[in-house]
């Protein structure tokens, strides 16, 4: 075995630094922060679930533009966009193709020259990408780069698949959870509409003894006249009917 051979303990000890930082993403999204700050906390955790990691960023593709949403500095953002503008690279490749990326620098150099030269004083020993999909609207890849000479190697890989995966998965729970609180939500206040708008039109009824229509047709001419939205106009309405004395 080589001088990256590890023993159990080891591995025993690395697989817990990654539950550990899956543990911390989880309580980041109890507290319901929004996603662009959840991304920013998963990049930076990554730095110590993978220890081999020294730079760390998070890819997102809009209309198959990639952009980084967040980086743990300067120099990997620097990374990131020597790949954007020469359309090629392990943090596009592994976004575009859904597959993990793990190459060293001299790899790199020969699968995709004009990044490299790109990436010039920027690019680091070695790459490690893989896709990160929490959604249709958001997909991308979790990108890390190591200054080791030696470069990441099969546990690092599996490592980042593992915390990946996981984070995908929570990730996606929580924006199809808060997906549905934000239907509920438009559900109820569109109920709570349409009741107050059909307890304007009751009363409108009986007061004019006019038809449904009739009473619907008073109350948008009201809202267009006022350029108040028909619910304002139905609420008032019946606020006034009701605490107007007998």
């Amino acid at each position: 075995m080589g001088s990256r051979s590890l023993d159990q303990q080891e591995v025993v000890q690395r697989v817990d630094e990654v539950t550990s930082a899956l543990d911390r993403l989880t309580g980041a999204l109890e507290q319901e922060e929004e996603l662009p700050v959840v991304l920013q906390r998963l990049c930076h955790q990554v730095v110590h679930a993978v220890p081999d990691t020294e730079l760390a960023s998070i890819t997102l593709l809009r209309d198959d533009t990639p952009y980084t949403v967040t980086s743990t500095g300067d120099r990997a953002r620097r990374i990131d966009q020597a790949q954007y503008d020469t359309d090629q690279g392990p943090c596009l490749e592994a976004a575009r193709t859904g597959e993990v990326q793990r190459v060293k620098v001299h790899e790199a150099a020969e699968r995709w020259p004009e990044f490299a030269a790109a990436a010039g004083e920027a690019a680091v020993a070695s790459y490690l990408s893989a896709p990160l999909f929490i959604d249709r609207e958001y997909q991308g890849s979790l990108n890390l780069y190591g200054t080791g000479g030696e470069g990441f190697d099969s546990l690092d890989e599996a490592l980042l698949e593992l915390y990946t995966t996981a984070a995908e998965a929570a990730l996606g729970s929580a924006r199809r959870y808060r997906t549905a609180q934000a239907t509920v939500g438009q559900l109820q206040v569109a109920l709570s509409t349409r009741a107050v708008i059909d307890q304007a039109k009751g009363i409108l009824m009986a007061l004019h003894r006019i038809t449904a229509e009739e009473a619907f047709d008073l109350l948008v001419t009201q809202s267009q006249q006022r350029n108040v939205k028909l619910r304002e106009v139905a609420e008032q309405f019946v606020t006034s009917v009701v605490t107007s004395p007998s």
